[in-house]
């Protein structure tokens, strides 16, 4: 981050309600959503989306995983192409004591207008976002976000990745991506990021948790970047995708194999997802009723029977993210 004359600011990072000292940020989810909906939806058809009745819940849970897993941060990766509302996200930190990190950038429904932008002028938007503030406020983003799934790099995602990319290296705010792991997506992220000289200290590849692959993930450390096991509990009815207990043994493996200093874990949770349907919608709940304390509840208990340290669970919850947005080695 840099002050107005240009100069490293270390040690803070931009929150929904300002400037946090890094040492505050604390436990940490380190991708979750409060609502994913569609661009403009929530400042056009405000009447589609019950405001109120988002930020009471999201108020109410995130204040019960605050007191029962000691839960300080989210880093909330709904981008304006989900919907984003970075007031409503300030409101729900105000009214819960959580941390809200806020994301710039783009999700996988990127608009027209950049199908044929050079990433030049959009970095501008991005690190504008980061600056300045997002929608007319002061409130900054503190993470850019890109998304690629099973299609891989397309040409115009590759213009948002570039975009990601200069905006990074002008800011110095880091890169969290959204990928099909199965896919082995990540790699061709990197070889982006890479061409663009991006320190890969700075990037964190999400959602490598779909993957039981333990080269493929620490191929992604061994580049240098981060990795984000941030599907809990992840949807084992589709074929091939892993349950939350594959998903833990694959935290296990890779804190064995010397790698627990590189890796952090979330759910990919959201208090409400108007981009499903009432169906899927309905069996996210049933699939994880515990939200944002699933892996409180579940996935550290599970750990520490497998015989993982608690200076091990410090490090994937609380030190990690500390030191990726430091930009710590």
């Amino acid at each position: 981050m840099h002050n107005e004359e240009g100069a490293t600011i270390v040690g803070v990072i931009n929150s929904v309600t300002g400037k946090i000292n890094l040492d505050d940020l604390g436990s940490t989810l380190t991708h979750e959503h409060i609502m994913v909906a569609s661009g403009g939806i929530p400042q056009s058809y405000p009447e589609y989306i019950n405001r109120n009745a988002i930020v009471e819940e999201s108020i109410k849970l995130l204040s019960a995983a605050r007191k029962e897993g000691n839960i300080q941060t989210i880093i909330d990766l709904s981008t304006v192409d989900l919907g984003r509302d970075v007031s409503m996200l300030r409101e729900i930190s105000l009214g819960s004591g959580v941390n809200i990190i806020a994301a710039t950038g783009n999700w996988r429904d990127i608009p027209r207008v950049f199908w044929n932008e050079s990433p030049d002028t959009i970095a501008d938007l991005f690190t504008r976002e980061i600056e300045i503030g997002i929608d007319g406020t002061d409130i900054k983003a503190g993470i850019i976000k890109v998304a690629n799934d099973v299609e891989g790099v397309t040409d115009i995602a590759e213009i948002v990745l570039r975009a990601a990319a200069k905006a990074q290296k002008r800011t110095d705010v880091p890169i969290s991506t959204h990928t099909a792991a199965r896919e082995r997506v990540g790699d061709q992220q990197i070889a982006i990021f890479e061409d663009e000289g991006v320190d890969l200290n700075r990037v964190y590849i999400g959602h490598s948790n779909d993957s039981t692959d333990i080269g493929y993930l620490t191929g992604l450390m061994d580049k240098g970047a981060w990795v984000g096991l941030d599907r809990y509990p992840g949807n084992s009815s589709v074929p091939g995708n892993p349950n939350w207990e594959e998903r833990t043994e694959t935290v296990k493996k890779l804190i064995d194999a010397g790698y627990g200093k590189r890796i952090m874990i979330s759910h990919d949770w959201a208090v409400r997802m108007f981009i499903a349907s009432p169906e899927i919608r309905a069996e996210r709940d049933i699939r994880n009723p515990d939200g944002w304390l699933f892996i409180y509840r579940n996935v550290l208990p599970r750990l520490r029977s497998l015989g993982v340290k608690e200076e091990d669970i410090q490090s994937i919850t609380v030190d990690n993210p500390r030191k990726f947005f430091e930009g710590n080695k």
